[in-house]
């Protein structure tokens, strides 16, 4: 005899979505994640990104149940952290390839951080999924590699640069692309950084 809770819709529902696969999970994050960047958050909707991945609205909605929902789920599944395992034992090599790995992927991240700029700001789950996933991994990352800098002796623990790192590098990131158009490639941030972090850290 089947009982009512086997018969629940919250076990209907479970078993839907058992249905996706994560390889079919990753085509629909990466499809509305790359609308995001080519259309603005706001242009983006379900029924776009069952299109272009040929699967039904109400399969979506049954996963997800709001495009907010979507996008902060296909966000966390796209973590990444660029900058763990650097370490050359020298903080200024190791700031310089942190700006040749932020180089490589910054046009695309820089992207998807302008069309959420507007939807972070009203939607608290997606702007919490976007710092989980592009901001706050990177941030320990790097914050790792200026520790192990103080412990080496290269740079004084307390150095009053050392909490302004993190700013100055992502916000390059952000700010280039508003000044001059072009985003902050692998060469730029490695001068901005010989220019710029390495004296404030009293470093060469």
């Amino acid at each position: 005899m089947t009982s009512q809770a086997a018969d629940g819709p919250d076990m209907v529902a479970a078993s839907r979505r058992s249905k996706i696969t994560p390889e079919r999970e990753r085509e629909f994050f990466d499809a509305v994640l790359e609308q995001i960047r080519e259309c603005g958050y706001d242009s983006v909707t379900m029924d776009g990104v069952a299109a272009s991945t040929r699967c039904s609205k109400s399969t979506l909605y049954r996963q997800w149940k709001t495009k907010p929902q979507f996008v902060a789920a296909a966000l966390r599944a796209n973590r990444r952290v660029r900058f763990v395992g650097i370490d050359n034992g020298s903080l200024a090599e190791d700031l310089r390839e942190v700006a040749r790995a932020a180089g490589d992927w910054s046009r695309k991240d820089t992207k998807l951080l302008q069309a959420l700029g507007h939807a972070v700001h009203s939607d608290a789950e997606l702007a919490q999924a976007l710092r989980e996933a592009l901001v706050e991994p990177e941030i320990a990352a790097l914050q790792d590699i200026l520790r192990r800098g103080v412990e080496r002796g290269e740079v004084a623990e307390g150095h009053p640069a050392l909490e302004y790192v993190p700013a100055m590098m992502f916000g390059v990131l952000r700010v280039r692309p508003v000044l001059t158009g072009e985003y902050a490639d692998a060469d730029y941030l490695v001068r901005f950084v010989e220019a710029v972090a390495l004296p404030a850290l009293g470093l060469t």
